[in-house]
């Protein structure tokens, strides 16, 4: 439909015949006239008719004389419309679509996602979502990374853990992969700066509102950097890039949400993980929801920030892979950003010599055999570097206020959830 019309752009063509084509979102049959509204990927439509329209979610082409309505979605109407009808539908949607707020359910919307999803206030963080990963790839993009494509079929569990999916490769075991991040470092010594956007797969146990067994993760990793701090400054420049492309892309989904977006500091705040545990009074090697909220609290009241970096966490409890404070070997390279009380970015910087992955390995007790694949480009002289991985579901249930990142998935994979 070459010639089709979107309805944001009727008042460019006022006073000309145009056709749009969508879905009937709602109608309205009077006595001497009826009004029909039409939902396409731009927004909404009003055509006036004195013939009878069909019924909702039906899918047509309208073909009208535009024509300036005050009450008129957009302020423009089609007068005196062709309506063919191009589908119709063979049940009604679980809810009302046209209504302003899902008088629906979070089960009932996930159970009926491809239709309950056509609703406005349900496919918003979707487009938001949309709009941050083009600012994140236009970001990159421009600061000289290059996009790769790593596999999500992996022959063996070794980064973080049991949390795995394994599965039956023809007839040998693999798992579902957990992170880029091997493949993105082997990639350094191929590109300098690569990012990727893809699934990653977690057998998380927790049923919470936080966690999914897949999710999208914005991956980056970076060569030649001093330290950790390099990799914080183009994380930096990576959401405040997200955030702009929203603005840019998906004001209207925002404001229908009636999001606040954020603005970032030219420089981020950053405390040590020591002064976190001051803070917060706390002596654990790792920071709870509570204390995150508190700190985040504080970078608010403090520095009028809504990001928090928290840097040198306990080599403890970051990967093999972490690269030590020099002056506090007990400590890393490592950092956590807090969006709203919430961690929302892991990254740091990573080992880069071969003997210190031995050495690494050795440390926890584990040899080199598993890691070959790995080591191999560690072999052959890799420069300093770090990276990231952000994951776009949780930050699009923080940007949006959802009370559960399921409410900001298309169709979210957990415990209990495998269809649709």
């Amino acid at each position: 439909m070459i010639s089709r019309v979107m309805s944001a752009e009727l008042a460019e063509h006022a006073g000309q015949r145009v056709t749009i084509a969508g879905w009937v979102h709602r109608r309205r049959q009077l006595k001497s006239v009826s009004f029909l509204v039409v939902r396409d990927r731009t927004g909404l439509a009003q055509a006036v008719t004195a013939h009878d329209l069909p019924g909702e979610e039906s899918v047509v082409e309208v073909t009208g004389t535009v024509t300036a309505s005050p009450q008129a979605p957009g302020g423009f109407e089609l007068v005196a419309p062709e309506i063919e009808v191009l589908a119709e539908p063979c049940a009604a949607p679980p809810f009302d679509l046209y209504r302003p707020e899902p008088g629906a359910t979070l089960p009932t919307i996930l159970d009926h996602a491809p239709v309950a999803l056509r609703h406005p206030r349900l496919r918003a963080p979707l487009e938001i979502a949309a709009a941050s990963v083009a600012g994140f790839r236009e970001t990159l993009d421009g600061l000289g990374f290059t996009e790769i494509h790593t596999p999500k079929i992996v022959g063996s569990a070794t980064e973080s853990g049991a949390n795995v999916f394994g599965i039956d490769y023809f007839g040998r075991p693999a798992y579902l992969a957990q992170s880029p991040q091997f493949y993105k470092q082997a990639m350094v010594g191929v590109f300098e700066r690569v990012y990727e956007v893809g699934p990653v797969f977690r057998a998380e146990p927790h049923d919470t509102v936080r966690h999914l067994a897949q999710y999208t993760s914005l991956d980056a990793e970076l060569g030649f950097v001093r330290d950790h701090r390099d990799v914080m400054a183009v994380l930096r420049e990576a959401v405040a890039g997200m955030l702009g492309s929203v603005r840019r892309r998906a004001g209207s989904a925002a404001a229908l949400l009636g999001v606040t977006l954020p603005e970032v500091p030219a420089e981020i705040p950053a405390i040590h993980f020591t002064e976190a545990q001051r803070m917060t009074s706390s002596e654990e090697p790792d920071l709870s929801p509570a204390q995150e909220r508190r700190l985040s609290e504080w970078a608010l009241r403090e520095h009028g920030s809504e990001f928090l970096f928290v840097t040198g966490y306990p080599m403890a409890k970051r990967p093999f892979y972490t690269h030590p404070d020099p002056a506090r070997p007990g400590y890393s390279n490592g950092f956590d950003l807090l969006f709203r009380g919430l961690e929302l970015v892991t990254g740091g910087q990573r080992l880069h010599v071969y003997a210190d992955y031995v050495a690494a390995l050795a440390a926890r007790g584990e040899g080199t055999e598993a890691y070959e694949g790995y080591l191999q480009a560690f072999k052959h002289g890799m420069p300093p570097h770090g990276g990231f991985a952000l994951g776009l579901e949780r930050w699009t249930a923080r940007l949006t206020g959802a009370a559960n990142i399921r409410q900001t998935t298309a169709f979210p994979r957990d415990l209990h959830r495998l269809s649709p």
